[in-house]
């Protein structure tokens, strides 16, 4: 069994972390597979920054989903024996509640007035749902980067509410130079002036500062060695553009574009940046005083840590780090260093690497 989007609307007023409220927000959320009579079987997933709820498709939206090859019958993630939820996080712009849906107060945009957004308020809106849902208990939370570190809020305020927990791509709290990318990458489009202070137009905004921003992002995204690989000095097919001396000459710089364009058509410039913040801001220490104690607020039974050789934005240092943290007495604690070349994205292409880690783990 399986849903299309679906949507929750938290009752009464929902206190955010670092001050401010919202009023009634909506979650959104796709399902696949079928809770067991025990009601034990559940696994939820949190996202990356970008992506939405449709991590794979199913009969009531058969178009192809984020993580295809990883959720489903049969496969990782295998949806004949688990009930699998994806949750768009809070802030986001493809259906939960954000700087781009409107203020119950007024009927407008959030714009900039939406409160500063933490994942920890990802992750309350996650466990919101879970209640109305009446599942007391997961069998496990999965989160890659940004959703790692949700997946982490979420386990540390809500001791108990998982068996299992997966970790790919992620750490207890970004590394400067992240941080360093993510601002640049905000004020690309902060920059742009059709940002307008946040006052743009819905069917126009900051083309420019989310182009910019995308590609910037990509470059953290992938790996070095895999462009070489891939791209070398190739050239763009065809003729230079006649009259423009900074024409795209080069393979990698067309890949860059195409993405940048792909994104800009997708997602809203200040969902984007609120999001990002939340990375900067995310914390494991906030929750105790150090790392460690946030650490053990913890109490899943079993850990997986997923670290790529070739990451730059997370380095498989800090998974070394979250699965020397997180080992416990009575804990079962895996962790995985993988070779891929494709740097942090590597979780959404590299398959035969990732697949049987996880199937293993979910054996």
């Amino acid at each position: 069994m399986s849903t299309a989007r679906q949507y929750f609307q938290l009752p009464g007023r929902f206190e955010m972390r670092r001050g401010g409220h919202l009023d009634r927000p909506v979650v959104a959320y796709e399902t696949w597979g079928q809770l067991n009579p025990a009601r034990d079987n559940a696994i939820v997933i949190f996202t990356g920054m970008s992506p939405s709820a449709h991590a794979t498709s199913s009969p009531e939206d058969p178009s192809p989903g984020w993580w295809e090859e990883i959720v489903g019958p049969s496969r990782p993630i295998d949806t004949r024996r688990f009930f699998v939820i994806c949750i768009n996080s809070l802030g986001s712009c493809f259906g939960s509640t954000g700087p781009a849906s409107p203020d119950p107060a007024t009927g407008q945009p959030y714009r900039t007035s939406f409160p500063v957004l933490s994942l920890e308020d990802v992750a309350n809106a996650g466990q919101a749902l879970l209640a109305h849902l009446g599942i007391g208990q997961l069998h496990s939370i999965v989160g890659p980067s940004m959703g790692g570190m949700t997946a982490l809020a979420c386990a540390i305020q809500h001791p108990g509410i998982s068996r299992h927990l997966v970790l790919l791509s992620t750490a207890a709290r970004a590394l400067p130079f992240s941080i360093a990318i993510r601002s640049l990458q905000r004020e690309m489009i902060r920059r742009d002036p059709a940002w307008a202070e946040g006052n743009y137009p819905a069917d126009a905004g900051p083309i420019t500062g989310m182009r910019l921003a995308r590609k910037l992002g990509m470059m953290t995204y992938r790996g070095a060695r895999e462009w070489e690989q891939r791209f070398g000095r190739e050239r763009v097919p065809g003729e230079r553009q006649a009259g423009n001396a900074f024409a795209l000459d080069f393979e990698v710089e067309a890949y860059l574009e195409a993405h940048a364009l792909k994104f800009i058509g997708q997602f809203d410039a200040n969902c984007y940046l609120y999001l990002s913040r939340a990375s900067d801001l995310f914390d494991v220490a906030d929750h105790g005083g150090s790392i460690q104690a946030g650490f053990t607020r913890v109490s899943a039974e079993r850990v997986l840590v997923i670290g790529v050789e070739t990451d730059i934005l997370f380095p498989v240092a800090q998974q070394r780090e979250l699965a020397a943290g997180l080992a416990a007495p009575c804990r079962d604690v895996q962790l995985a260093q993988l070779p891929s070349v494709q740097g942090h994205d590597s979780f959404l292409v590299d398959m035969d690497r990732f697949r049987p880690v996880l199937s293993a783990f979910f054996a």
